[in-house]
């Protein structure tokens, strides 16, 4: 199943190209062109507004054209909307950016942050901003990419996360103290989606640096949450993570759950992790079986799978990008147009949809400039080339352009239907909304790369191919680079491949046999006693030896490329 997932990517990356350098009316090269502009001048409007008015607090209010602190003081914008820049091929203002956040962030303040958003915007933003700082043209250390100065950031804020994971489950706390762990009174009950959304970042952190513990405390909380799903295989909404008791029992896709699913996904493609696809394969039938209904898909409760909310959320709005990644063309476009019909009705999509009423729901009327429709729309139009998909992203840029944008930025809406502005511009709007838009309509775009383009790294064998394509997006739309991972996780491989044959000759060189008469010399019987199986010459003072991790076959020293994740020896 693995081994099919990532052929279905590989093709659309492959044909993708293809599909989108057709002609005619829908998606001419001027046309696209002229989208990407009005996209650049939309980003910059926003970002300028925010160095202007809100720097160094994490978002901009753009009614009042001033700044807040949100998510931990972090001057977050910044962070999440680096990779943004390079992306639009501004290289100097994403190596000034760079430089000013080494020099300005510090991690070690008072401060409570949710564990989840530090994650996703933090730790993802600095590690994509890392693995692209090359391709921006900034000089990097010997090393990269398993080592430099935006991974030691990362590293740095991941740490500070840990504390979060220190419970009887391994399920984490839903908010850490940066300087002091977690308070003794923090609520145990943290939403699905802040549970199981770490693997991508931990896991790029831990096969980057070498430090296992990122990667294991992601994958213990996502093992953790597999044993708690229902008889009928469905999950609920919030869980206690001292006791895996479900606290919420609302099943579905969306807000609270949706980017557990992604990671189950996501993760299984960059890690080539059977594990991680089984699950969701698994969540995926008893979702199809209970949630979906028209094309829709439904909350119900967990345990009895009867319908509990029939509402759109807008935040499920992910799901068919997620389907195309599995293959699933034709359910995604359904459901895609489903969402699409929405957008055309209030010119964005509310929080809560009413289905059955098809309105919107009390309280629940906003748009947060969220990207996730825009999200699936770029990977659908370029898995099927099909000219709805693209003229959501014209809609997208009128929409959001004639309803949200003010003199500092763009405002957030806070009811769909009078179209009332609200005094805040979420930093994801400059992530993920302005990116996934730009992505829509610039085919050429290197993040597009069907493996034409590359360049090597100089990590310790200084022979990795990298950004030859393949790049998976974290639930922040910060782009990740499998080969990255493979590179210095190889090096580590072959480390241990050479500690095992020193291991070897430890083991068979016994010691010589003892003379007659040393029996009882303490200094003499220390000198020849046998080695420890668990100890080596090739082991540091006081080391055992692990015992080593089930894992793919080792590839042989001869193994020098790395593209798309993939490797390519000498007999290839």
């Amino acid at each position: 199943m693995l081994a099919y997932l990532i052929t279905t990517i590989l093709c659309v990356i492959h044909v993708s190209p293809v599909i989108n350098h057709a002609k005619g009316e829908e998606g001419t090269d001027q046309e696209l062109a002229h989208y990407r502009e009005r996209i650049k001048s939309m980003f910059y409007h926003a970002y300028n507004s925010y160095l202007e008015n809100a720097f160094p607090y994490d978002e901009l209010r753009p009614l009042t054209c001033d700044g807040q602190d949100t998510w931990g003081s972090f001057s977050l914008t910044l962070i999440d909307a680096l990779d943004t820049l390079l992306i639009l091929g501004n290289h100097t203002e994403f190596q000034r950016v760079a430089s000013l956040l080494q020099d300005t962030v510090d991690f070690d303040i008072d401060v409570n942050a949710s564990v989840f958003e530090t994650n996703i915007r933090v730790v993802g933003g600095l590690l994509s901003a890392h693995l692209l700082s090359k391709r921006a043209g900034m000089e990097v250390e010997v090393g990269w990419p398993c080592s430099g100065p935006l991974l030691r950031m990362a590293e740095e804020a991941a740490r500070k996360l840990l504390p979060a994971f220190q419970t009887p489950t391994g399920m984490p706390y839903g908010t850490v103290n940066l300087l002091m762990g977690v308070n003794p009174t923090e609520t145990p009950v943290t939403c699905t989606a802040g549970v199981g959304t770490f693997i991508l970042e931990f896991a790029t952190l831990s096969r980057l640096t070498g430090d296992p513990v990122f990667e294991d405390v992601a994958r213990k909380a996502l093992r953790s949450l597999w044993k708690t799903r229902s008889d009928i295989g469905l999950v609920g909404n919030h869980i206690d993570v001292i006791t895996s008791k479900w606290v919420a029992q609302d099943a579905g896709i969306g807000a609270g759950v949706d980017s557990y699913f992604e990671y189950l996904v996501k993760g299984a493609i960059m890690l080539q992790d059977e594990e991680l696809l089984s699950m969701f394969s698994e969540y995926d039938k008893s979702i199809k079986n209970y949630t979906k209904f028209d094309d829709w898909y439904l909350w119900v409760q967990m345990h009895k799978g009867t319908v509990s909310m029939p509402v759109f959320q807008s935040l499920e709005a992910f799901w068919p990008g997620l389907q195309s990644l599995l293959g699933d063309l034709e359910n995604a476009m359904r459901t895609f147009h489903n969402y699409y019909t929405v957008w055309r009705q209030f010119g964005g999509l509310p929080e809560f949809y009413s289905i059955p009423q098809g309105y919107t729901v009390d309280k629940r009327e906003g748009y947060p400039l969220r990207p996730e429709l825009i999200e699936s729309a770029m990977y659908l139009y370029r898995a099927t080339g099909d000219p709805t998909v693209l003229q959501l992203g014209r809609d997208a840029v009128e929409s959001i352009e004639k309803i949200t944008r003010v003199n500092c930025g763009f405002a957030s809406v806070k009811d769909l239907r009078d179209h009332k502005l609200d005094n805040r511009m979420e930093s994801f709007f400059l992530a993920e909304t302005v990116k996934y838009l730009y992505l829509l309509f610039d085919p050429d775009n290197f993040l597009h790369n069907s493996g034409s383009m590359f360049h090597t790294g100089s990590g310790p064998q200084g022979d990795c191919v990298l950004g030859a394509g393949g790049y998976i997006f974290n639930t922040e739309a910060h782009p990740l680079d499998p080969a990255a991972l493979h590179c210095c996780s190889r090096a580590q491989e072959e480390r241990r491949e050479l500690q095992d044959i020193l291991l070897s000759f430890s083991e068979t060189a016994g010691p010589p046999p003892a003379q007659a008469g040393e029996e009882g010399d303490p200094a003499d019987g220390a000198q020849h006693r046998p080695l420890d199986s668990s100890e080596s010459i090739a082991l540091k003072p006081g080391a055992r030896r692990k015992a080593r991790a089930l894992s793919c076959p080792m590839q042989p020293f001869s193994s020098r490329l790395a593209v798309l994740g993939q490797v390519f020896t000498d007999s290839t």
